[in-house]
């Protein structure tokens, strides 16, 4: 469909240096004016099954498309994008060769912040390995300006907190 997405989640963690094992794949789709219903279409010609049997209640209240890859029974959660913070993962995307595909993926600034607001301790973890293995190579003042302003979205004080105690640990365990 010629669709812009990013890859994003543990298969991106991965790709920046964290050791992890995952069998799922996480992406983002903009679908643009394309709908749903377009989009589960063409992703059943190229192989893969919806995980949900009410595809359109799951998706009003999650944003997300859980599919199944039906030949290699991979799962791959499809978020839809909407305005907002996913149009500034959109911009900073990258393209890495895996293998002999190109394909784009979260920025690792990014993917911190993503892994930092879903909170849970492998995301911390996730977040912690990837400031370890690229360094000084990250820009941690993007990443703090991104969280900023998710908190005042959501009125939280508590995203960046969290990303310093994660710098702080990944900084002691590299001495």
């Amino acid at each position: 469909m010629r669709v812009p997405w990013y890859l994003f989640g543990a298969q991106a963690a991965i790709l920046y240096g964290v050791a992890r094992l995952t069998a799922d794949v996480d992406i983002t789709v903009d679908l643009g004016s394309r709908s749903t219903r377009e989009f589960v279409g063409e992703l059943g010609r190229a192989g893969f099954e919806l995980r949900v049997p009410d595809v359109d209640a799951f998706v009003d209240s999650t944003r997300v498309l859980p599919l199944v890859h039906a030949r290699t029974r991979i799962p791959v959660d499809a978020v839809l994008a909407g305005p907002g913070l996913e149009e500034l993962f959109f911009a900073a995307a990258e393209e890495r060769a895996i293998g002999d595909v190109r394909v784009p993926v979260a920025a690792a600034e990014d993917v911190i912040t993503m892994k930092v607001l879903a909170g849970r301790a492998k995301d911390l973890d996730d977040a912690l390995a990837i400031v370890r293995a690229l360094g000084k190579e990250i820009d941690l003042e993007r990443t703090r300006a991104t969280l900023g302003r998710v908190e005042a979205a959501l009125d939280r004080r508590d995203l960046v907190a969290e990303l310093d105690r994660v710098v702080a640990k990944a900084r002691r365990v590299c001495e």
